[in-house]
């Protein structure tokens, strides 16, 4: 695992964390350098780790998401690495460093790390603040029975989580409107829609525009005064698409 640790780090301020994940093929030193979150880590003070996924896959690494197949079709089994026990283990050597704030650690990730972003924030919402997927976001692995929508049995966080996910309108990996792999399938607005539910949020789905090429999707009124936000950019494709100066905007008002 690659940490950055913010320029200017003063080691008696415990800072926050920011967990990015790479995408499937990919690994944590390619994902830290293509990301840019390095620089807006040093502008802003937070500590960036990109781990390896547990699986080795050729070339790079993917993420063991319980029930879901990797790139190669392959199911994680028992005997592949626990990703989410070395997540665990890590945001606690780091908290145990006194380096970390353990109220204010955060996720991103690209792509298959957006899946595994979106685990973490269903199943270990005791441990993340908020979650940002890019060209990523799931609520949930695609129900069995109908791939268009989300098992609600595999997404019950312990509390409500602020999520923003970014996308591009032109990506044919994960896109928008749904289809895909078979671990995409649903919709990005019904994996919203699915978090605007687990988050209890009582506004209803607004879109506003940003510019000529950005628009936003946002959910409202929600418990914990949390938000869900979807940030979409007109023609992109399938990459890393993320405003990081909005991203941690967002990931900044939010404290477990």
């Amino acid at each position: 695992m690659l940490i950055h640790m913010p320029a200017g780090f003063d080691p008696a301020r415990p800072a926050p964390l920011v967990l990015l994940f790479h995408g499937s093929l990919g690994d944590g030193a390619t994902i830290l350098a293509k990301s840019g979150l390095s620089e807006t880590a040093d502008r802003h003070g937070f500590i960036v780790a990109a781990p390896d996924g547990g699986i080795v896959a050729k070339p790079g690494y993917v993420w063991n998401i319980p029930g879901v197949p990797t790139v190669s079709g392959r199911l994680p089994n028992a005997d592949d690495a626990d990703d989410v026990a070395f997540v665990d283990a890590a945001i606690g050597w780091l908290a145990a460093q006194r380096c970390v704030d353990p109220a204010r650690v955060y996720a991103t990730g690209y792509s298959g790390g957006g899946r595994m972003t979106s685990l973490l924030g269903c199943i270990r919402a005791e441990r993340f603040a908020a979650i940002a997927p890019v060209v990523g976001l799931r609520a949930g692995n695609p129900l069995a029975s109908d791939p268009q929508r989300p098992d609600p049995a595999t997404c019950h966080p312990s509390r409500p989580m602020p999520v923003m996910a970014f996308a591009g309108s032109a990506d044919t990996t994960n896109p928008i409107a749904g289809g895909g792999s078979s671990y995409w399938q649903y919709p990005m607005r019904t994996a919203e829609a699915r978090w605007a539910a687990i988050d209890g949020c009582r506004t209803p789905l607004a879109t506003r525009s940003l510019s000529a090429t950005v628009y936003e999707e946002v959910y409202g009124g929600c418990r914990a005064r949390t938000e869900v936000v979807g940030r979409v950019t007109i023609g992109a494709g399938h990459v890393w698409v993320a405003d990081n100066e909005a991203m941690w905007a967002f990931f900044a008002r939010y404290r477990r």
